[in-house]
């Protein structure tokens, strides 16, 4: 069967590498892809959000599977699209991608679903925003743009004036334009951080391996926010005690909440988990995969990919076998361009990717990568993400570090100190990941969690 994988990073480069492996495809396209993509599939000259153009190449190249990488389409609709012309698509509809387009319908969604959430407030209007924050104790504060922002929409402020100024770069300045019009002020959660990425058919859900992400720029957690700056999986502290109940008083109430609002969800919900002193606590949902989480991830995954996207696309995830995990840990450093997250060159030829390539255990995802003649070149702002697998947390990072520093470009950095947050102790490993279903139905803990009826109290 042929598949097309919709996107352009690294999760997109991920997304085609493991979904070639599978048997059952003949092959892989990646719309528009890039320098990576085309060593690994097949690029085809398409924007992601030509959507039009999408669905015709689809339709004529008789595509089995569609599975979209990025945000920005699914908000736009691709997913409607692609059912309305008859055609098999992972994601969610454009109704459902609201609980990542709008962060005011998400913390909507979490309260209807009782969900345990940071305390925010919304605004459509600037003045009535710093009014707010002067009127309020002095305290740190989230500032999120509500529509999407590429990663980059949301500050963490330390005190009242950072939160006025960061109002006023969304709302006054529009630096983020569109997505800038309405915000929402959040307090501060404290504690460690946990993405729970789960697929989904909208009865049933899957959860995939923990990971963490490591989102400020610099070292020691310094710096703004980006996009990710580097991941690693299993994440020690996720036990299969905080997994149980991130999935009945998380996962499937808002699964079932979003059927009741009339946008029932299928696809890949991804949930940003604080774990505070008062249990874990929703920091947002994304309705894809993470980037760069899907990296570690995918590494490590055994089972056939194609087989559970297929599945949950169909509505057959309740019938599908438990998950295979590569016991060991994937940790993933991103090399980025110079003055990323900020504006940054593009064009730089990166030098040392074939060396690192015959490196046992380590694959170099392409993300802001472009070919130019016979070199490829930097194209974005996150380039690479260099991922390894090891016996344990510090034998993953050994080995992903010795892969990064083979590659160069002018100007070209990354982060010293991804995975340094993990426990170094025995990791706890989560074979299978399927945990009980809905409290009171005769689930064993092997089995997918169903989501279609309502969760107990």
């Amino acid at each position: 069967m042929k598949v097309l994988v919709i996107g352009q990073g690294g999760r997109e480069h991920a997304l085609v590498w493991k979904l070639k492996q599978s048997p059952k495809v003949t092959e892989v396209y990646c719309a528009p892809g890039n320098a990576g993509t085309a060593l690994d599939g097949r690029n085809v000259d398409i924007a992601s959000t030509d959507i039009g153009a999408l669905v015709r190449f689809a339709q004529n190249e008789e595509i089995g599977l569609t599975v979209v990488g990025p945000e920005a389409p699914l908000v736009a609709g691709v997913v409607d699209a692609f059912q309305k012309a008859g055609l098999t698509v992972f994601g969610p509809s454009k109704a459902a991608a609201q609980l990542e387009g709008s962060k005011i319908f998400c913390k909507d969604i979490l309260r209807k679903a009782n969900v345990p959430t940071a305390e925010a407030w919304a605004f459509s209007s600037a003045d009535e925003a710093i009014r707010f924050l002067r009127d309020r104790e002095e305290s740190p504060f989230v500032i999120k743009a509500d529509g999407l922002a590429a990663g980059k929409g949301v500050t963490v402020c330390a005190n009242r004036d950072e939160a006025l100024a960061a109002v006023r770069q969304a709302m006054t300045l529009k630096e983020f334009g569109v997505a800038g019009e309405k915000i929402l002020i959040e307090e501060t959660l404290i504690g460690e951080e946990v993405s729970i990425l789960a697929i989904v058919d909208g009865r049933t859900i899957i959860p995939l391996e923990p990971a963490q992400d490591h989102k400020r720029a610099y070292d020691d957690d310094l710096g703004p926010n980006t996009g990710g700056m580097g991941a690693y999986t299993p994440a020690s502290f996720a036990t299969p005690e905080l997994m149980a109940t991130v999935i009945e008083k998380i996962l499937i109430p808002t699964v079932h909440t979003m059927k009741k609002q009339g946008c029932e969800f299928r696809g890949i919900l991804y949930a940003g988990i604080m774990l505070t002193t008062q249990g874990p606590k929703v920091l947002e949902y994304n309705v894809r995969m993470g980037d760069p989480e899907t990296q570690p991830v995918l590494m490590r995954l055994k089972t056939d990919l194609f087989e559970i996207l297929l599945a949950a696309a169909e509505g057959r995830l309740k019938d599908f076998d438990a998950i295979e995990w590569d016991d060991r840990t994937a940790v993933c450093v991103v090399m980025a361009a110079q003055g990323y997250p900020n504006k940054y060159p593009k064009g730089q030829v990166i030098r040392g990717l074939d060396a690192a390539a015959p490196l046992a255990d380590v694959k170099v995802f392409h993300a802001g990568t472009d070919q130019m003649g016979s070199d490829i070149v930097t194209n974005g702002g996150r380039v690479l993400g260099v991922t390894a697998l090891g016996d344990d947390v510090a034998d993953a990072k050994r080995k992903a570090y010795e892969a990064v520093k083979l590659i160069r470009w002018e100007g070209g950095w990354c982060r010293k100190d991804i995975s340094d947050k993990a426990r170094l102790g025995d990791l706890i490993r989560h074979g299978g990941m399927k945990p009980k279903g809905i409290p009171g139905e005769d689930t064993p803990a092997s089995e997918s969690v169903a989501a279609d009826e309502t969760p107990s109290e």
